[in-house]
């Protein structure tokens, strides 16, 4: 039986769902009407299907640890997480994962999927396994293309004859894409692939050598902690940013195309997420604590606080602790716009939301004014904080649940609830949860300076040296 190497690529930074997901949180790890991320759907998929190896999923070295922690919650193991050092968009990163796939097993079938886009009916995709498998083990490179049922000026188009991919075209005006629509010969770009691991470095060789080169030199020498698999950073670097449609898919001669019925959608806007959601008689979608009155055609999100909409119509709301997004509906491309408003003042919501991802947890910000700020702070069963010291800020922690092991300088002591300890500037310290629950705490900063790169790590589990993010 043959059995295919998933490829999951979830390197993107996904702005376009801001305030929902950041520079450092991104759309591929949110939410929509499910328990589950858009990343995680993506790997469920796959999840004790014997037509699937474990996946490959290639990262953002900066996401690393989101990346393990949401393969934990839903126990799905990995072949490896091979962690980029810089974003070099898909066609390097697809070449990445093609290298470690060959070292592995030279006849490596790859089904190369985005971790941020939705299917509504994902067994369809199953359903074309035979067909793939037999154009691929032909020496094709098969791309999935979706029928499309309105004239959408927002994504790129495939021209096909049968199975057969005659060319690849930009995303059209709106005159053009109603003349696509009318034709039935052109199908939406999906961005998935199925291939043989050696058809991809083949092509690649001959349309784009500079990246084959460049990837090539960069698993020479990769280095592995555990299930984590990085490139050399230097070598990787010197990659052209190609797509994988620029880098070959728009130039070999084997391409096939199938198509794809399973309510794709690339989740690319506020707009297209509210489609899949489930929406009332008034055509509004509302998620979290709102209250909707003689409005309709909203998209109204609550994430920490009431919000009430009166009166209105095809609107975006979108609240979260630190940021509100109000948007008109035709305006829901645009939250660029504000992201890159947000980079060019240095503002800290287009990084970070004010609960931020650790390995050992998480940290969430509560308050914070001049010379002090006050985060609350959970840390995982088993799980410890580096061994670090601060060069301006003292902390104060005050333990509310769970038990935690404090390292003070040569003191080592453990901290139940309502207790609590003063860490002074400058004093080598350690926070560990050796408990079976979760440890949540309440930490006061206070000093001249209370950036996170105030931070100098002595020893640390999770392998960190960079500056923290």
């Amino acid at each position: 039986m043959v059995q295919w190497q998933p490829v999951i690529l979830c390197g993107g930074s996904g702005t376009r769902l801001w305030p929902l997901s950041r520079e450092a949180f991104p759309k591929q790890f949110i939410r929509s009407d499910s328990a589950h991320s858009l990343f995680q759907e993506t790997l469920l998929r796959f999840k004790d299907h014997t037509a699937f190896a474990s996946p490959l999923v290639v990262s953002h070295e900066n996401h690393r640890f989101l990346v393990a922690e949401q393969m934990r919650q839903i126990k799905q193991a990995a072949q490896a997480l091979i962690l980029e050092p810089v974003a070099r968009n898909t066609a390097p990163a697809l070449t990445l994962a093609a290298l470690y796939a060959l070292s592995k097993d030279s006849e490596s079938l790859l089904l190369v999927l985005p971790s941020d886009h939705a299917l509504k009916h994902p067994s369809a995709l199953n359903d074309l396994l035979p067909q793939a498998t037999e154009l691929a083990l032909s020496g094709k490179i098969v791309t999935f293309g979706i029928a499309p049922d309105r004239p959408e000026t927002g994504y790129g188009y495939l021209l096909t004859e049968g199975n057969n991919l005659m060319a690849f075209v930009e995303k059209p005006d709106s005159e053009t894409a109603l003349n696509y629509l009318a034709s039935g010969k052109y199908l939406w770009n999906s961005g998935m692939l199925a291939m043989k691991a050696s058809t991809w470095i083949s092509e690649l060789d001959k349309y784009a050598p500079e990246i084959l080169s460049a990837c090539t030199q960069a698993m020479a020498s990769a280095s592995q902690d555990q299930l984590f698999v990085r490139p050399e950073a230097a070598a990787f670097a010197t990659c052209p940013a190609l797509a994988s449609d620029y880098a070959v898919m728009e130039k070999t001669q084997n391409g096939a195309v199938l198509r794809l019925q399973a309510g794709w959608s690339d989740v690319g806007s506020w707009d297209a997420f509210k489609d899949l959601l489930p929406q009332d008689e008034s055509g509004n979608a509302i998620q979290g604590d709102v209250f909707s009155y003689l409005s309709s055609g909203n998209l109204v999100q609550s994430n920490s606080r009431f919000v009430a909409t009166l009166g209105v119509q095809d609107l975006i709301v979108v609240e979260t602790p630190d940021a509100v997004l109000v948007a008109s509906k035709s305006q829901a491309q645009n939250v660029k716009q504000v992201v890159q408003y947000l980079q060019l003042n240095q503002r800290p919501e287009a990084e970070n939301h004010t609960r931020v991802a650790r390995p050992w947890g998480f940290y969430e910000t509560v308050d914070r004014g001049e010379r002090f700020q006050v985060k609350r702070i959970t840390v995982l069963p088993g799980q410890a904080l580096s061994k670090q010291m601060h060069h301006h800020r003292s902390e104060h922690w005050v333990v509310v649940k769970g038990t935690a092991s404090v390292t003070r300088g040569e003191e080592v002591r453990l901290l139940t609830e309502n207790e609590s300890v003063y860490i002074p500037v400058g004093t080598i310290h350690r926070l560990e949860n050796p408990g079976t629950i979760d440890l949540e705490l309440i930490e006061v900063q206070s000093g001249a300076y209370l950036g996170e790169d105030d931070i100098v790590r002595f020893e640390d589990r999770y392998h960190r040296h960079e500056t923290p993010t």
